[in-house]
């Protein structure tokens, strides 16, 4: 792919548009991107997050408005949009951080000077962005994980912007964002929707990857659900609990066994290189000329990182050095644990990353909860940031987007991001003072009625529990860690057996045998993991969309030779579709609740 294919200034539409690769191309970008759609984004959820404890991410929504803007310039704007959405979701993330400092009003914390706080919240960011993007190569050009909303992102962007892919994909892709917006509303807005927990986005994202994710999401949701007298019984659940709120523990520790495994085989990989021996060397990407990527200076940005996010974090918040070497050295893990279920699954458990290390803390000698919530900032930040980078670079990496380009384009979004998730925090506190109360210490009737702020009052809820430490969490954790361990273990040993793969590719009756041994007999850990931290209605809307794409495109073969890119297939556009679809509902009503109450 050449310079002259990607930014002739002759190929704009609208003469008044700024030449690609000029001052003011790059402007555009910034302005629309990083001050335009990353604050409404960002808007969006937060106030998802302080009315109702959760948030869908910016990037689809990016991407559709950021095709928008940079239609004029053909196919080759699809490189301007991928940006645009880059910074959109940087800058809506970290402000969805702002359940952080609700947390720390709710634990009676005393106020800290605003710099301090977002240099903190800065720091984190950046480290969380490095590290993303250090684990690219591996995540989303070796492994090639689907990561839903980023193909969603990358249909809609080469839709968009390239006539002749839009003229063959807009009945499914449109078709897809239309059902998926209806649905979204329909689904808050009517009660028999509402209660059967329909879930439109993860529905789209079971299209997206398919029966062989999917059914152990199913199975696991099943199988916890079923579970739920035993750990009654045995004192971890209260009656009436729902089964997650011990299962996600198990869950996550099953990411971090199998995280365990894919971690020392990269080392080894990378072992080998070193010594010159590499059998399965990395493709090279056909990316837009621009700045090299380089290692190096990417290994010192996230050294650079992680001394400012120490230095922060023992000098503004009084945290133990040692709590925060721990903290970095779970980022490292998480932040490739979490990445492949997000690549999996588009499930990033974040608020289970924070438990987690505050449990760890404990385990370590942590009894002050107001280190442990400082300590676990670097863990909710980092995790959420560094997924969203590799969520982000899998799109670039199908558009060819330049890798230093697009990762210069996510950390000016982390700048602006983190200067308006501490200014939007104190927004809404300033404008509705009921978010200031604390909830965790707040009878039934007394809860507010618009505002339940459930993923604060996890955190509050899990911090204040370190004075009153439960064994039975360690051992879920250790439970789940084993069964991720050996799971992963028997997988890889068993894919890379010749035998078995010959056997594989002899037909019919290794392909289905293969089928089986990913759905049912030895599942991947990241996807079985997926029924432990959602609600089973969820999981099963997860692994009908599955079931659904599998058995069409095994019914329904796609045409070859028609000029589509292979991952724009029928079930991935209309999964997209569905995907963009619910989160401009969510925008929507994010913004409309928000006007209501004003």
């Amino acid at each position: 792919m050449t310079d002259a294919v990607l930014s002739p200034a002759d190929a704009r539409r609208w003469a008044w548009l700024p030449p690609i690769g000029t001052p003011g191309y790059y402007a555009l970008l910034v302005v629309v991107g990083m001050l335009v759609l990353g604050p409404l984004g960002g808007l969006a959820a937060s106030y998802m997050n302080f009315a109702v404890g959760f948030y869908v991410n910016a990037q689809v929504m990016a991407g559709i408005l950021g095709s928008i803007v940079t239609l004029g310039y053909g196919a080759a704007g699809r490189h301007g949009a991928n940006y645009m959405q880059t910074m959109a979701a940087s800058v809506a993330g970290m402000m969805a951080m702002s359940s952080l400092l609700q947390a720390r009003v709710w634990m009676g914390l005393p106020p800290v000077p605003t710099w301090q706080m977002v240099s903190y919240m800065l720091a984190i960011g950046l480290l969380g962005c490095g590290i993303g993007m250090l684990y690219t190569p591996v995540l989303v050009e070796r492994m090639k994980l689907t990561y839903p909303s980023g193909l969603a992102v990358a249909n809609i962007i080469r839709a968009l912007t390239d006539p002749v892919l839009l003229k063959q994909s807009v009945a499914r892709l449109f078709g897809g964002m239309g059902v998926g917006l209806g649905l979204g509303v329909a689904s808050v807005k009517v009660a028999v929707l509402g209660a059967i927990e329909m879930s439109v986005a993860t529905f789209g994202a079971g299209l997206i990857v398919g029966a062989r994710i999917t059914i152990p999401a199913i199975t696991s949701g099943l199988l916890f659900w079923a579970l739920t007298p035993t750990f009654v019984e045995i004192g971890w659940l209260k009656d009436g609990e729902p089964f997650r709120k011990i299962a996600f523990l198990i869950a996550l520790g099953m990411i971090l066994g199998a995280t365990v495994i894919d971690i020392a085989l990269i080392l080894w990989q990378a072992f080998q290189r070193l010594r010159g021996v590499d059998p399965d060397p990395l493709p090279v990407a056909d990316e837009m000329r621009g700045p090299r990527h380089s290692v190096p200076r990417l290994l010192a940005f996230v050294a650079a990182s992680a001394v400012a996010v120490v230095v922060c974090g023992t000098q503004f918040f009084d945290v133990p050095l040692l709590f925060m070497l721990m903290g970095l050295g779970m980022t490292a893990v998480l932040v490739m644990g979490n990445g492949i279920s997000v690549g999996i699954s588009d499930s990033n458990p974040i608020s289970s990353a924070f438990v987690v290390s505050v449990i760890v803390f404990a385990l370590a000698g942590l009894t002050d909860p107001m280190v442990g919530l400082m300590a676990a900032t670097v863990l909710l930040v980092a995790t959420s940031i560094g997924c969203d980078m590799q969520q982000d670079r899998s799109t670039g990496w199908r558009l060819g987007s330049n890798r230093a380009l697009q990762f210069r384009f996510q950390v000016s979004g982390i700048l602006v991001g983190a200067l308006l998730a501490v200014g939007i925090a104190e927004l809404f506190m300033a404008a509705y003072p009921v978010l200031r109360l604390d909830q965790t210490v707040m009878s039934a009737d007394q809860q507010p009625a618009q505002w339940s702020s459930a993923m604060t009052y996890k955190f509050v809820g899990v911090l204040r529990g370190l004075s009153e430490p439960n064994p039975h969490q360690t051992v879920a954790i250790l439970i789940g860690l084993g069964f991720g361990f050996g799971v992963e273990l028997a997988r890889k040993l068993l894919k890379r057996a010749v035998a078995y793969r010959r056997f594989v590719a002899s037909g019919r009756a290794g392909f289905v045998t293969d089928f089986c041994v990913d759905a049912l007999v030895l599942p991947s850990p990241y996807a079985f993991s997926f029924g432990g931290f959602v609600n089973l209605p969820t999981s099963l809307w997860f692994g009908a969309g599955g079931i659904v794409s599998s058995l069409f495109n095994s019914l329904r073969p796609a045409p070859q030779g028609d000029g589509t890119p292979s991952d724009m297939s029928t079930t991935s556009l209309v999964g997209g579709g569905l995907i963009a679809g619910d989160a401009l509902a969510a925008l929507g009503l994010g913004v409309a609740g928000l006007l209501a109450l004003l």
